[in-house]
Protein backbone atom coordinates (compact mmCIF):
# COMPACT_ATOMS: atom_id res chain seq x y z
CA UNK A 1 0.00 0.00 0.00
CA UNK A 2 1.44 3.92 -0.88
CA UNK A 3 1.42 6.32 1.49
CA UNK A 4 -0.94 7.90 -0.21
CA UNK A 5 -3.62 5.40 -0.08
CA UNK A 6 -2.43 4.90 3.55
CA UNK A 7 -3.06 8.11 4.69
CA UNK A 8 -6.82 8.61 2.83
CA UNK A 9 -7.74 4.87 4.37
CA UNK A 10 -5.95 5.67 8.04
CA UNK A 11 -8.40 4.40 11.03
CA UNK A 12 -7.76 5.03 14.58
CA UNK A 13 -10.56 3.33 17.07
CA UNK A 14 -9.77 6.28 19.59
CA UNK A 15 -10.06 9.05 17.49
CA UNK A 16 -12.39 8.11 14.53
CA UNK A 17 -12.65 9.74 10.77
CA UNK A 18 -15.73 12.21 10.79
CA UNK A 19 -17.46 12.84 7.56
CA UNK A 20 -16.09 14.00 4.61
CA UNK A 21 -14.32 17.04 4.04
CA UNK A 22 -15.05 17.87 7.81
CA UNK A 23 -12.26 17.97 10.60
CA UNK A 24 -11.48 15.00 13.00
CA UNK A 25 -13.20 15.08 16.18
CA UNK A 26 -11.89 13.26 19.48
CA UNK A 27 -15.35 11.79 21.02
CA UNK A 28 -17.84 9.53 18.48
CA UNK A 29 -21.51 10.91 18.34
CA UNK A 30 -23.70 9.58 21.10
CA UNK A 31 -25.38 6.31 19.87
CA UNK A 32 -28.09 3.85 21.65
CA UNK A 33 -26.15 1.15 22.56
CA UNK A 34 -29.06 -0.96 24.25
CA UNK A 35 -28.74 -2.22 28.45
CA UNK A 36 -25.60 -1.81 29.82
CA UNK A 37 -23.95 -4.11 32.44
CA UNK A 38 -20.72 -3.95 34.83
CA UNK A 39 -20.67 -7.40 34.47
CA UNK A 40 -21.23 -10.02 31.78
CA UNK A 41 -25.09 -11.03 31.54
CA UNK A 42 -25.00 -13.98 29.83
CA UNK A 43 -21.97 -15.36 32.38
CA UNK A 44 -23.23 -18.77 34.44
CA UNK A 45 -23.43 -18.07 37.99
CA UNK A 46 -24.11 -20.44 40.28
CA UNK A 47 -27.14 -21.37 42.03
CA UNK A 48 -26.00 -23.45 45.60
CA UNK A 49 -23.04 -21.79 46.47
CA UNK A 50 -20.64 -24.22 45.46
CA UNK A 51 -18.49 -21.25 43.80
CA UNK A 52 -16.86 -21.09 47.14
CA UNK A 53 -16.09 -24.51 47.61
CA UNK A 54 -13.87 -26.67 46.17
CA UNK A 55 -16.79 -28.25 44.08
CA UNK A 56 -16.09 -25.28 41.68
CA UNK A 57 -12.30 -25.80 40.93
CA UNK A 58 -13.84 -30.06 40.44
CA UNK A 59 -16.69 -28.76 37.99
CA UNK A 60 -14.33 -26.36 35.80
CA UNK A 61 -11.69 -28.92 35.51
CA UNK A 62 -14.42 -31.55 34.01
CA UNK A 63 -16.03 -28.69 31.39
CA UNK A 64 -12.23 -27.68 30.57
CA UNK A 65 -11.51 -31.37 29.51
CA UNK A 66 -14.81 -31.71 27.59
CA UNK A 67 -14.50 -28.88 26.11
CA UNK A 68 -11.17 -29.79 24.45
CA UNK A 69 -12.77 -32.84 22.77
CA UNK A 70 -13.73 -32.52 19.29
CA UNK A 71 -17.38 -32.23 18.71
CA UNK A 72 -18.42 -32.08 14.90
CA UNK A 73 -21.24 -32.37 12.42
CA UNK A 74 -19.58 -35.51 10.28
CA UNK A 75 -20.75 -37.84 7.14
CA UNK A 76 -19.90 -41.54 7.74
CA UNK A 77 -20.11 -44.37 5.10
CA UNK A 78 -22.61 -47.19 4.93
CA UNK A 79 -20.93 -49.39 7.85
CA UNK A 80 -20.87 -45.92 10.06
CA UNK A 81 -17.27 -44.80 9.16
CA UNK A 82 -15.96 -41.43 9.42
CA UNK A 83 -15.40 -39.93 5.94
CA UNK A 84 -15.37 -36.05 6.17
CA UNK A 85 -16.73 -33.11 7.82
CA UNK A 86 -19.87 -31.84 6.82
CA UNK A 87 -19.48 -27.51 5.52
CA UNK A 88 -22.69 -26.91 7.33
CA UNK A 89 -23.99 -24.56 9.79
CA UNK A 90 -24.27 -26.20 12.49
CA UNK A 91 -20.90 -28.23 12.05
CA UNK A 92 -19.75 -24.03 12.44
CA UNK A 93 -21.56 -23.81 15.85
CA UNK A 94 -19.37 -26.80 16.93
CA UNK A 95 -16.10 -25.46 15.75
CA UNK A 96 -15.71 -22.11 15.19
CA UNK A 97 -18.52 -20.00 16.98
CA UNK A 98 -22.12 -20.27 18.84
CA UNK A 99 -23.21 -17.03 19.22
CA UNK A 100 -21.92 -13.41 18.84
CA UNK A 101 -20.44 -13.63 22.48
CA UNK A 102 -19.28 -17.15 22.88
CA UNK A 103 -16.73 -19.17 20.49
CA UNK A 104 -17.51 -22.92 20.10
CA UNK A 105 -14.94 -24.08 22.92
CA UNK A 106 -16.86 -21.40 25.25
CA UNK A 107 -20.21 -22.81 24.48
CA UNK A 108 -19.55 -26.46 24.84
CA UNK A 109 -18.02 -25.28 28.71
CA UNK A 110 -20.88 -23.23 29.54
CA UNK A 111 -22.97 -26.22 28.70
CA UNK A 112 -21.30 -28.53 30.77
CA UNK A 113 -21.45 -25.91 33.80
CA UNK A 114 -24.85 -25.52 33.25
CA UNK A 115 -25.36 -29.08 33.00
CA UNK A 116 -23.79 -29.43 36.81
CA UNK A 117 -25.52 -26.77 37.95
CA UNK A 118 -28.77 -27.47 37.02
CA UNK A 119 -28.94 -30.93 36.34
CA UNK A 120 -30.83 -30.83 33.02
CA UNK A 121 -30.10 -28.08 30.54
CA UNK A 122 -31.34 -27.08 26.57
CA UNK A 123 -29.71 -25.99 23.92
CA UNK A 124 -32.09 -23.93 21.88
CA UNK A 125 -31.51 -22.38 18.60
CA UNK A 126 -30.97 -19.08 18.37
CA UNK A 127 -30.99 -17.85 14.19
CA UNK A 128 -32.19 -20.46 11.63
CA UNK A 129 -33.31 -20.17 8.50
CA UNK A 130 -36.46 -22.00 9.01
CA UNK A 131 -39.51 -21.74 11.50
CA UNK A 132 -39.02 -25.10 13.47
CA UNK A 133 -42.61 -25.49 13.69
CA UNK A 134 -42.33 -26.26 9.83
CA UNK A 135 -41.32 -29.82 10.98
CA UNK A 136 -38.41 -29.26 7.74
CA UNK A 137 -35.06 -29.33 7.76
CA UNK A 138 -33.49 -26.10 8.96
CA UNK A 139 -29.82 -24.63 9.30
CA UNK A 140 -28.81 -23.61 12.55
CA UNK A 141 -26.79 -20.47 12.85
CA UNK A 142 -26.59 -19.92 16.40
CA UNK A 143 -27.71 -21.83 19.95
CA UNK A 144 -27.71 -20.44 23.23
CA UNK A 145 -27.86 -22.78 26.59
CA UNK A 146 -31.20 -22.28 28.80
CA UNK A 147 -32.59 -23.15 31.39
CA UNK A 148 -35.37 -24.69 31.91
CA UNK A 149 -38.00 -23.46 34.36
CA UNK A 150 -41.38 -25.35 33.56
CA UNK A 151 -41.72 -28.64 31.97
CA UNK A 152 -45.26 -29.84 30.19
CA UNK A 153 -45.92 -33.11 27.87
CA UNK A 154 -44.85 -31.31 24.77
CA UNK A 155 -42.95 -28.81 25.33
CA UNK A 156 -40.39 -26.40 27.48
CA UNK A 157 -40.24 -23.20 29.43
CA UNK A 158 -37.02 -22.27 28.92
CA UNK A 159 -35.13 -18.81 30.22
CA UNK A 160 -32.15 -17.62 27.49
CA UNK A 161 -30.21 -14.63 27.13
CA UNK A 162 -31.21 -12.80 24.21
CA UNK A 163 -28.44 -11.28 22.91
CA UNK A 164 -30.15 -8.54 20.97
CA UNK A 165 -31.88 -6.97 23.99
CA UNK A 166 -29.32 -7.63 26.60
CA UNK A 167 -31.60 -9.51 29.02
CA UNK A 168 -32.49 -12.84 30.22
CA UNK A 169 -36.03 -13.55 28.72
CA UNK A 170 -38.89 -16.45 29.32
CA UNK A 171 -39.44 -18.28 26.01
CA UNK A 172 -42.03 -21.76 25.99
CA UNK A 173 -40.56 -24.20 22.93
CA UNK A 174 -41.49 -27.62 21.86
CA UNK A 175 -39.39 -30.44 23.11
CA UNK A 176 -38.87 -31.64 19.68
CA UNK A 177 -37.44 -28.04 18.64
CA UNK A 178 -34.48 -28.08 21.45
CA UNK A 179 -31.80 -30.41 22.74
CA UNK A 180 -32.16 -31.22 26.40
CA UNK A 181 -30.00 -32.88 27.94
CA UNK A 182 -29.26 -34.31 31.48
CA UNK A 183 -26.60 -35.04 33.54
CA UNK A 184 -24.95 -38.14 33.34
CA UNK A 185 -24.04 -38.25 36.93
CA UNK A 186 -27.50 -36.52 37.97
CA UNK A 187 -27.78 -39.13 41.04
CA UNK A 188 -24.07 -38.33 42.02
CA UNK A 189 -24.64 -34.38 41.41
CA UNK A 190 -27.89 -33.35 41.88
CA UNK A 191 -29.76 -34.79 43.74
CA UNK A 192 -30.84 -33.62 46.86
CA UNK A 193 -29.27 -36.23 49.12
CA UNK A 194 -26.41 -36.83 46.41
CA UNK A 195 -22.69 -37.11 47.68
CA UNK A 196 -22.05 -33.72 45.71
CA UNK A 197 -25.10 -31.96 47.89
CA UNK A 198 -23.96 -33.18 51.12
CA UNK A 199 -20.37 -32.00 50.32
CA UNK A 200 -21.39 -28.81 49.41
CA UNK A 201 -23.88 -28.18 52.69
CA UNK A 202 -20.29 -29.64 54.39
CA UNK A 203 -18.20 -26.92 53.06
CA UNK A 204 -20.65 -23.97 53.56
CA UNK A 205 -20.84 -24.92 57.73
CA UNK A 206 -16.71 -25.02 57.11
CA UNK A 207 -17.29 -21.36 56.18
CA UNK A 208 -18.88 -20.69 59.00
CA UNK A 209 -17.19 -21.67 61.11
CA UNK A 210 -13.93 -19.87 59.75
CA UNK A 211 -15.64 -16.42 59.98
CA UNK A 212 -16.54 -16.61 62.93
CA UNK A 213 -13.16 -17.89 64.31
CA UNK A 214 -11.38 -15.06 62.83
CA UNK A 215 -14.26 -12.36 63.02
CA UNK A 216 -11.70 -10.52 65.94
CA UNK A 217 -14.66 -12.05 68.84
CA UNK A 218 -12.86 -12.19 72.15
CA UNK A 219 -15.99 -13.96 73.57
CA UNK A 220 -15.35 -12.97 77.22
CA UNK A 221 -17.27 -13.27 81.08
CA UNK A 222 -16.76 -11.22 82.95
CA UNK A 223 -17.75 -12.29 86.59
CA UNK A 224 -18.22 -9.25 88.71
CA UNK A 225 -18.21 -9.31 92.73
CA UNK A 226 -21.25 -8.52 93.19
CA UNK A 227 -24.79 -10.23 92.37
CA UNK A 228 -26.72 -8.98 89.55
CA UNK A 229 -30.23 -9.37 90.24
CA UNK A 230 -31.45 -5.92 90.47
CA UNK A 231 -32.04 -3.24 87.70
CA UNK A 232 -29.80 -1.06 88.80
CA UNK A 233 -27.09 -3.69 88.99
CA UNK A 234 -27.66 -4.77 85.52
CA UNK A 235 -27.33 -1.26 84.34
CA UNK A 236 -24.02 -1.19 86.43
CA UNK A 237 -22.75 -4.64 84.97
CA UNK A 238 -23.21 -3.28 81.07
CA UNK A 239 -21.61 -0.12 82.02
CA UNK A 240 -19.01 -2.23 82.83
CA UNK A 241 -18.57 -3.69 79.87
CA UNK A 242 -18.95 -1.00 77.50
CA UNK A 243 -16.02 0.35 79.34
CA UNK A 244 -14.17 -2.84 79.39
CA UNK A 245 -15.05 -2.72 75.22
CA UNK A 246 -13.91 0.93 74.81
CA UNK A 247 -10.90 0.21 76.13
CA UNK A 248 -9.86 -2.26 73.79
CA UNK A 249 -11.29 -0.32 70.83
CA UNK A 250 -9.24 2.65 71.70
CA UNK A 251 -6.06 0.98 72.61
CA UNK A 252 -3.23 0.65 70.39
CA UNK A 253 -2.58 -2.95 71.42
CA UNK A 254 -6.01 -4.23 72.49
CA UNK A 255 -5.23 -3.69 76.37
CA UNK A 256 -7.73 -3.30 79.05
CA UNK A 257 -7.77 -2.88 83.17
CA UNK A 258 -9.82 -4.34 85.71
CA UNK A 259 -10.17 -4.24 89.08
CA UNK A 260 -8.77 -7.02 91.34
CA UNK A 261 -11.97 -8.46 92.70
CA UNK A 262 -13.37 -9.04 89.12
CA UNK A 263 -12.80 -12.65 86.96
CA UNK A 264 -12.12 -13.15 83.41
CA UNK A 265 -12.81 -16.46 81.39
CA UNK A 266 -12.14 -16.72 78.06
CA UNK A 267 -14.60 -18.56 75.63
CA UNK A 268 -13.14 -18.55 72.30
CA UNK A 269 -11.04 -21.73 72.30
CA UNK A 270 -11.17 -24.08 69.10
CA UNK A 271 -14.62 -26.26 69.34
CA UNK A 272 -13.35 -29.80 68.32
CA UNK A 273 -15.82 -31.54 65.50
CA UNK A 274 -15.69 -34.33 63.03
CA UNK A 275 -16.47 -32.22 60.52
CA UNK A 276 -13.14 -31.87 58.55
CA UNK A 277 -13.20 -35.72 58.55
CA UNK A 278 -16.52 -35.83 57.53
CA UNK A 279 -15.60 -33.99 54.26
CA UNK A 280 -12.48 -35.83 53.47
CA UNK A 281 -14.38 -38.61 53.40
CA UNK A 282 -17.17 -37.64 51.06
CA UNK A 283 -14.62 -36.17 49.18
CA UNK A 284 -13.05 -39.14 48.39
CA UNK A 285 -16.07 -41.01 47.99
CA UNK A 286 -17.23 -38.38 45.35
CA UNK A 287 -13.89 -38.36 43.35
CA UNK A 288 -13.93 -42.36 43.22
CA UNK A 289 -17.42 -42.09 41.47
CA UNK A 290 -16.42 -39.51 39.01
CA UNK A 291 -13.27 -41.20 38.14
CA UNK A 292 -11.51 -37.97 39.44
CA UNK A 293 -8.37 -38.02 41.69
CA UNK A 294 -6.08 -35.14 42.87
CA UNK A 295 -3.36 -35.94 40.31
CA UNK A 296 -5.97 -34.74 37.70
CA UNK A 297 -6.65 -31.59 39.44
CA UNK A 298 -3.05 -30.69 39.83
CA UNK A 299 -1.68 -32.25 36.45
CA UNK A 300 0.66 -35.13 37.48
CA UNK A 301 -1.53 -37.53 36.93
CA UNK A 302 0.01 -40.40 34.52
CA UNK A 303 -1.23 -41.46 31.13
CA UNK A 304 -3.24 -44.56 32.42
CA UNK A 305 -5.36 -42.72 35.25
CA UNK A 306 -5.85 -39.96 32.74
CA UNK A 307 -7.19 -42.71 30.39
CA UNK A 308 -9.21 -43.87 33.03
CA UNK A 309 -10.80 -40.36 33.81
CA UNK A 310 -11.48 -39.64 29.82
CA UNK A 311 -13.78 -43.18 29.64
CA UNK A 312 -15.32 -42.32 33.16
CA UNK A 313 -15.92 -39.02 33.10
CA UNK A 314 -15.56 -37.38 30.07
CA UNK A 315 -16.20 -39.82 27.15
CA UNK A 316 -20.11 -40.05 28.88
CA UNK A 317 -20.50 -35.87 29.13
CA UNK A 318 -19.42 -35.95 25.26
CA UNK A 319 -21.81 -38.86 24.20
CA UNK A 320 -24.84 -37.55 26.19
CA UNK A 321 -24.25 -34.37 24.71
CA UNK A 322 -23.55 -36.18 20.96
CA UNK A 323 -26.75 -38.68 21.08
CA UNK A 324 -29.23 -35.73 21.99
CA UNK A 325 -27.90 -33.12 19.43
CA UNK A 326 -28.07 -35.88 16.75
CA UNK A 327 -31.65 -36.70 17.86
CA UNK A 328 -32.87 -33.28 17.66
CA UNK A 329 -31.07 -31.49 14.91
CA UNK A 330 -30.57 -34.21 12.18
CA UNK A 331 -33.23 -35.32 10.40
CA UNK A 332 -34.37 -38.72 9.38
CA UNK A 333 -33.06 -37.82 5.20
CA UNK A 334 -29.57 -36.54 6.70
CA UNK A 335 -28.86 -40.24 8.66
CA UNK A 336 -30.15 -42.13 5.98
CA UNK A 337 -26.90 -39.91 4.15
CA UNK A 338 -24.82 -40.71 6.61
CA UNK A 339 -24.91 -37.66 8.54
CA UNK A 340 -24.15 -37.65 12.58
CA UNK A 341 -22.85 -35.54 15.44
CA UNK A 342 -19.63 -37.65 16.76
CA UNK A 343 -16.83 -36.44 19.16
CA UNK A 344 -13.33 -36.96 18.29
CA UNK A 345 -10.39 -37.25 21.31
CA UNK A 346 -7.13 -36.35 20.85
CA UNK A 347 -5.68 -39.49 22.19
CA UNK A 348 -1.75 -38.04 21.38
CA UNK A 349 -2.35 -35.60 24.89
CA UNK A 350 -1.71 -38.44 27.13
CA UNK A 351 1.20 -39.95 25.58
CA UNK A 352 4.82 -38.82 26.90
CA UNK A 353 7.21 -36.86 24.74
CA UNK A 354 9.90 -39.74 25.08
CA UNK A 355 7.19 -42.42 23.46
CA UNK A 356 5.69 -40.28 20.54
CA UNK A 357 8.81 -41.33 18.34
CA UNK A 358 8.01 -45.47 18.89
CA UNK A 359 4.23 -44.44 18.27
CA UNK A 360 5.21 -42.68 15.14
CA UNK A 361 7.32 -45.67 13.81
CA UNK A 362 4.34 -48.39 14.24
CA UNK A 363 1.78 -46.37 12.85
CA UNK A 364 3.25 -45.45 9.81
CA UNK A 365 5.57 -49.11 9.31
CA UNK A 366 1.90 -50.15 9.64
CA UNK A 367 0.41 -48.14 7.18
CA UNK A 368 -1.86 -46.57 9.47
CA UNK A 369 -1.15 -42.74 9.08
CA UNK A 370 1.11 -41.23 6.71
CA UNK A 371 4.07 -39.33 8.05
CA UNK A 372 2.17 -36.39 7.05
CA UNK A 373 -0.93 -36.74 8.85
CA UNK A 374 1.69 -37.90 12.05
CA UNK A 375 3.41 -34.72 11.61
CA UNK A 376 0.20 -32.05 11.67
CA UNK A 377 -0.07 -34.25 15.18
CA UNK A 378 3.19 -32.70 16.38
CA UNK A 379 2.33 -29.44 14.79
CA UNK A 380 4.44 -29.09 12.26
CA UNK A 381 4.16 -28.35 8.72
CA UNK A 382 3.72 -31.41 5.73
CA UNK A 383 6.82 -32.79 3.62
CA UNK A 384 6.44 -32.03 0.22
CA UNK A 385 7.74 -35.18 -0.69
CA UNK A 386 4.99 -37.14 -2.40
CA UNK A 387 6.32 -40.37 -0.17
CA UNK A 388 4.96 -38.26 3.18
CA UNK A 389 1.32 -38.37 1.62
CA UNK A 390 1.16 -42.49 0.83
CA UNK A 391 0.41 -45.35 3.38
CA UNK A 392 3.90 -47.17 3.18
CA UNK A 393 6.17 -48.84 5.22
CA UNK A 394 9.50 -46.48 5.34
CA UNK A 395 11.59 -49.25 6.19
CA UNK A 396 11.06 -51.44 3.43
CA UNK A 397 12.73 -50.24 0.11
CA UNK A 398 10.23 -49.36 -2.05
CA UNK A 399 10.85 -50.55 -6.18
CA UNK A 400 10.69 -47.74 -8.87
CA UNK A 401 8.98 -47.24 -11.46
CA UNK A 402 11.20 -48.93 -14.06
CA UNK A 403 11.59 -51.84 -11.33
CA UNK A 404 7.66 -52.27 -10.97
CA UNK A 405 6.71 -55.27 -13.80
CA UNK A 406 4.53 -54.47 -16.44
CA UNK A 407 0.96 -56.04 -16.07
CA UNK A 408 0.40 -59.15 -18.86
CA UNK A 409 -3.12 -59.04 -20.33
CA UNK A 410 -4.77 -62.08 -18.19
CA UNK A 411 -6.63 -64.42 -20.28
CA UNK A 412 -10.63 -64.91 -20.03
CA UNK A 413 -11.85 -67.30 -18.60
CA UNK A 414 -15.06 -67.66 -21.05
CA UNK A 415 -12.76 -66.98 -24.22
CA UNK A 416 -12.53 -71.06 -25.11
CA UNK A 417 -10.04 -69.73 -28.22
CA UNK A 418 -7.27 -68.62 -26.18
CA UNK A 419 -7.29 -71.62 -24.53
CA UNK A 420 -7.08 -73.89 -28.01
CA UNK A 421 -4.28 -71.66 -29.12
CA UNK A 422 -2.22 -72.25 -25.69
CA UNK A 423 -3.10 -75.96 -26.43
CA UNK A 424 -1.72 -76.22 -29.52
CA UNK A 425 1.60 -74.12 -28.93
CA UNK A 426 1.99 -76.81 -25.93
CA UNK A 427 1.57 -80.42 -28.04
CA UNK A 428 3.51 -78.67 -31.09
CA UNK A 429 6.30 -78.61 -28.66
CA UNK A 430 5.94 -81.29 -27.60
CA UNK A 431 6.06 -83.29 -30.82
CA UNK A 432 9.28 -81.47 -31.78
CA UNK A 433 11.31 -82.58 -28.72
CA UNK A 434 10.12 -86.21 -29.70
CA UNK A 435 11.65 -85.67 -32.71
CA UNK A 436 14.68 -84.54 -31.69
CA UNK A 437 15.01 -87.53 -29.28
CA UNK A 438 14.54 -90.13 -32.00
CA UNK A 439 16.87 -88.98 -34.14
CA UNK A 440 19.73 -88.74 -32.20
CA UNK A 441 19.21 -92.49 -31.31
CA UNK A 442 19.00 -93.14 -35.28
CA UNK A 443 22.51 -91.08 -35.22
CA UNK A 444 21.44 -88.61 -36.74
Amino acid sequence: MGLLDRIQKAWNAFIGKGPPNKEFYLQRPYEDYGRSSTYRPDRLYYSKGQEKTLINAVYNRIAMDVAAVNIRHVKNDDQGRFIKEMDSSLNRVFSVEANKDQTARAFVQDIVMSLFDEGCVALLPVDTDKNPDTNTTINIYTMRVAKIIQWYPDHVQLEAYNDRTGNRETITMRKSEVAIIENPFYAIMNEPNSIMQRLIKKFNLLDVIDAQSGSGRLNLIIQLPYVIKTEARQKQAAQRSADIERQLAESNYGIAYTDGTEKITQLNRPAENNLLTQVQFLTSMLFSQLGVTEEILNGTADENTMQNYMTRCVNPICRAICEEIDRKFITETGRTQGQAITYFNEPWKLIPIDKIPDFADKLTRNEIMSSNEFRQILGMKPSSDPKADKLLNKNIAQPTEDQVPKKENTPDPDDDTEDDDSYDEVQAAMELEELKELSKKNGG
